[in-house]
Parts: structure tokens; sequence; C-alpha cells
């Protein structure tokens, strides 16, 4: 499943996925799977992410449907 969610945030900050890749420690591709859905992060890499970005665990990773 895409993850439109933090692809949003990342957008809304006017970061690309190489700025947030560098910000986390990770590679652009890895934020490029994450976002397509192709890549299940660590809970670690969640945390850093949410930081960088401002959001909650719950407001970019949890699916609603899931309820």
């Amino acid at each position: 499943m895409k993850n439109l969610k933090m692809k949003a945030a990342r957008a809304g900050l006017d970061l690309s996925q190489e700025d947030l890749a560098v910000k986390v420690g990770v590679t652009r591709q890895t934020i490029g799977m994450i976002e397509a859905g192709k890549y299940n992060p660590t809970l670690n890499l969640c945390i850093s992410i949410c930081k960088v970005l401002g959001k909650t665990l719950d407001e970019l990773f949890w699916d609603e449907n899931l309820e």
C-alpha cells in the first residue's frame, strides 16, 4: 500500500526524497520504496521519519482501513 501521507508531509515541507533520506540516514531509494509501499521500514526508521516531518506514527503509518 502506497504511503501517500508520508509523501504529502514530505512535500508539504518542500523536502525531496533525497533531503529526507539524508536527514534520517537512509538512501533516496529507501524513501521512494516506503512511499511506493514496496518496503516496510523498521520502527526506528518510522520514528526518525516522523521526527523530521513533525508528524506522529499514527498520522503517517496507521492505516484506518485496518481497524
